[in-house]
This record gives C-alpha cells, sequence and structure tokens, in this order.
C-alpha cells in the first residue's frame, strides 16, 4: 500500500489554482472546434479538477496502469488543472522528447518558475536553450568533472563520519551531501567560504516551491521569495568578486562567466539556483534507495570491488582518496545505480506542453495541452524489462533496448548533469561499503510522494562503523 502524501495535494492545488480556467477552456476548445482528427480515448474528469483527485487518492502506478489497461498507451485525461496527454511507450516516448522536441516546450508550475528564474535552462527552447545547455554540458563532461573527484571524496567521507553512530533521515542527509557536491561543482573550491549563507537562503527557498503563489507578508511564497532574491544578490556579489580579482576557474560558474555573448548576472543567478535544483533532490532520492535495496537484498551487498580498490592502492603505496580512474573500476556499483534508477523511477514521469496542434499516431494534441511520458510505466514494462519488479542489477550487463530506459530523460531537455550525478554517487558508496553498515529503523514496505517516490519517512537508518562491531 502506498502513502500518498499531503505535499502532491498541495502540488496539485498549485496548478488547478494557476491553470484551471485557462485549461478547461482548452478542453472545451478541443471539443468544438471542427477536428478531421479525434482526441485520444480517455476520460477528461470533472470541470476544472478533472482526474486529480483519483491519480492522488491512490498509488499514482495504478492510476496510470489501469488507463493504459483500458486506452493503450497513448490516452488523455485532466489533471492538475490541466488538460493532458500521457504516453507511455518507448515510441512516443521518443517522439515527444527527441524526434519532435521542438513541438514540446518543457513545462513547470507558475510559482516555480518564479523562484527558480524564468531564465533558467529548463524553460526555454531555441538558440537560447542551445546556448546554456553547451555551457553546462561543457561544465559537466567526464574531462571537466574528473577533477573534482577528490573533493567530492572528502565531502563524501566528511558526511559519512559526521552521521556514524546516529539514528538519521537518509533522504535530508544525502540532500545535504548533494548540496554541497552541487555548490562545488558550480563554484569550484571557492564554495566553502559561502556554503552556510547559501545554504541558509537556499533552504527557505526550497519549502515554497510547491506553496500557493500569494505573494503577501508572512506567507511561504512571501517568504521563500524573499530568500531568492538574496540569494540571487549572493551570486552577483561571487560574480562581481571574481570580475575584480582576474583570476581562472574551472567551474560552471566561470563558464557562464565566460560565455561570449555575455549572460547577464541575473541569468546567469537563475541558472545558478537552477542546477541547485536540478542536482539535489533527485540525486539524493536515488542515494536513499540504493541504501534500501542494499539493506533488502544483503547477497547484493559486496564490496569485493570496492575493498579490490583500496588494496590495490595499498600494495601501489598510493593515496587512499579516489581518483578518477579509480571510479571506472566500479562496474557492479554501476549497474547497481542503474537498476536502482530502473526500479525506482524517481521522476515517475515529466511535463510537456504542445506548442501547436500535433499529430501523433492518428490523434490530435490540442496546442496547449500538457503531455506526460510515463517514465516509470515505460521503465517497469514486463516487454521491456522481464520480471519488472525484481531488483536485478545484472539485467544491465546488457544494454536496454534504445528508448526503455529514461531515467535522465531524453533528448535535448535531458539531464546534462547526469555524469556528475553517477559520480557522486560511486564515491559515496564507495566509502559506505567499504567502512560502514546500516540497519533500517521501522517498517518500510511504503513508499510516499512529495514529489519525488521515496521510501517511507525518508529512510530511517543507524549507521555504524565497520570496525566497531
Amino acid at each position: 500500500m502506498m502513502i500518498i502524501l499531503v505535499g502532491l495535494v498541495t502540488f496539485g492545488a498549485i496548478f488547478i489554482v494557476s491553470y484551471a480556467l485557462k485549461s478547461y477552456a482548452f478542453s472545451l476548445s478541443g471539443k468544438n472546434r471542427t477536428r478531421k482528427l479525434p482526441l485520444p480515448p480517455g476520460s477528461l474528469g470533472w470541470p476544472y479538477i478533472g482526474e486529480t483527485f483519483q491519480l492522488y487518492s491512490e498509488n499514482p502506478n495504478v492510476f496510470f496502469a489501469s488507463k493504459q489497461k483500458k486506452y493503450g498507451t497513448v490516452f488523455k485525461s485532466h489533471i492538475l488543472g490541466c488538460p493532458c496527454v500521457m504516453i507511455s511507450s518507448p515510441e512516443a516516448a521518443k517522439f515527444v522528447l527527441s524526434t519532435r522536441a521542438n513541438l514540446f516546450k518543457p513545462t513547470f508550475p507558475a510559482s516555480k518558475e518564479r523562484m527558480l528564474g524564468k531564465q533558467a535552462l529548463f524553460f526555454h527552447q531555441g538558440d537560447y536553450h542551445a546556448k546554456l545547455r553547451k555551457l553546462v554540458l561543457g561544465a559537466f563532461t567526464p574531462d571537466a568533472i574528473r577533477s573534482y573527484v577528490s573533493d567530492i571524496d572528502s565531502v563524501a567521507s566528511e558526511t559519512l563520519h559526521s552521521l556514524q553512530g546516529s539514528q538519521i533521515n537518509t533522504f535530508q542527509e544525502m540532500k545535504s551531501y548533494t548540496f554541497n557536491v552541487a555548490l562545488l561543482s558550480i563554484f569550484g573550491k571557492d564554495e566553502v567560504k559561502y556554503r552556510e549563507d547559501l545554504k541558509r537562503c537556499y533552504y527557505i527557498l526550497e519549502k515554497g516551491y510547491n506553496s500557493m503563489p500569494i505573494n503577501l507578508p508572512g506567507t511561504l511564497f512571501n517568504k521563500s521569495m524573499k530568500a531568492r532574491k538574496e540569494l540571487a544578490e549572493m551570486v552577483s556579489q561571487i560574480i562581481s568578486s571574481r570580475r575584480e580579482m582576474k583570476k581562472d576557474h574551472q567551474d560552471l560558474l566561470s563558464s557562464f562567466m565566460g560565455d561570449k555573448q555575455g549572460l547577464t548576472d541575473q541569468q546567469i543567478a537563475d541558472n545558478v539556483i537552477g542546477v541547485i535544483f536540478a542536482a539535489r533532490d533527485t540525486t539524493a532520492s536515488v542515494l536513499t534507495w540504493i541504501i534500501k535495496y542494499l539493506a533488502d537484498h544483503p547477497s547484493i551487498l559486496d564490496a569485493e570491488e570496492q575493498e579490490a580498490i583500496i588494496k590495490e592502492k595499498e600494495e601501489s603505496g598510493e593515496e587512499k582518496v579516489l581518483c578518477w580512474a579509480d571510479t571506472k573500476k566500479m562496474p557492479f556499483t554501476t549497474k547497481v545505480i542503474l537498476e536502482t534508477l530502473r526500479v525506482a523511477s524517481i521522476l515517475s514521469f515529466t511535463f510537456r506542453e504542445a506548442v501547436q496542434d500535433v499529430e501523433y499516431e492518428g490523434y490530435l494534441i490540442p496546442k496547449g495541452w500538457k503531455v506526460l511520458p510515463l517514465f516509470r510505466n515505460i521503465h517497469h514494462s514486463p516487454e521491456n524489462f522481464p520480471d519488472p519488479q525484481k531488483f536485478d542489477p545484472s539485467r544491465f550487463e546488457v544494454a536496454p533496448k534504445p528508448n526503455t530506459f529514461l531515467p535522465f530523460g531524453n533528448g535535448i531537455h535531458s539531464c546534462p548533469g547526469n555524469e556528475l550525478a553517477k559520480l557522486e554517487i560511486l564515491v559515496l558508496l564507495h566509502h559506505l561499503t567499504t567502512k560502514y553498515r546500516w540497519s533500517i529503523i521501522g517498517p518500510q514496505n511504503e513508499i510516499q510522494y512529495g514529489p519525488f517516490a521515496l521510501p517511507q519517512n525518508g529512510l530511517p537508518i543507524k549507521l555504524s562503523l565497520k570496525s566497531q562491531e
């Protein structure tokens, strides 16, 4: 049985308030216009609220699976205040995310767009998006991030050392770890000087991501917007300081500042905040699920691969700090990460919006309608992955079929930081599996959605040193 958090109901309410009148007009116009093509099968539910409460009053997987069973892999609904077309086949996902990505723009709630910043990468298409994506990809290529391995190693070691012997909320502690790594990738080693102030402001900001967009004194949204303004001012001060010092840096901020066409300070701030948002919760969620799956499947938890790296360093007299080459000696650990991404499917779906009327498979997707590629349905289809509910890293000894494994999306809007995410996960798992043991506290058979899929209560665990047992 799944637990549906109140947070998602709030999340849905934001969409309903923001889009209700506009989106219902879309649904009516879709019915009343003379069309040669039909809308996909399915139900739009009640006026204004559509099928939102059906979705969030039960396990979302059941909602999507029942719709797919009844209508096929392309069907319509009306959720979160938006008329939607949901797709759950690899071919449809490729069409929306890659082949005809120009017809579908990314979309977020208006409140989240204001908090992250309207100039952030994932709100755009066209030349501006292409320029930003090139800058981010350039800063996160394997060649660019290999210099961060020793620093990430230090962050991982310090994080776990500070938690040993304690009962912890795994997700919250992994959020702290991934936040520090995100700052490292953005500001380089300078991040230590700004970490606490940036963390203070960002933690206030993120509390309002799914709040009602009411900007009145005392509201959560108002507090978050004040924190967002202060955060942007901090970034501008860091930019000014770097310009005065005229010192070369190898990090994402330097990539933004070095753009020949010249990004404004506001554009840089929006994208810095956006990268923190994109890099933090999702990676922390993956780490939380890995820790749970390894605890649930003791036979899979074999540190031999990781121990071999330590032994090799001792025999050669090398420092024990991990380097880039070490991370390439972790093939089994990499398969554990990939299988976790598949089974947990942190992002069950993503939102796109049709920028014009689109025909697909003989159906009409009207301009302005949302399109939801259902990643979880694709990852859990027995046609794509036999025995899909089983946690089996060995399935990745063979590459998945094209467009069946989409943990980082696909196409021009796929996650540009996926290599950094995998690197920081590998480094933390190296230290976790070679030095520590952990046990889950309390029952952990339920999942909460807020909005990421997570083990119940963020997975409370007790962490202890192996040497102490």
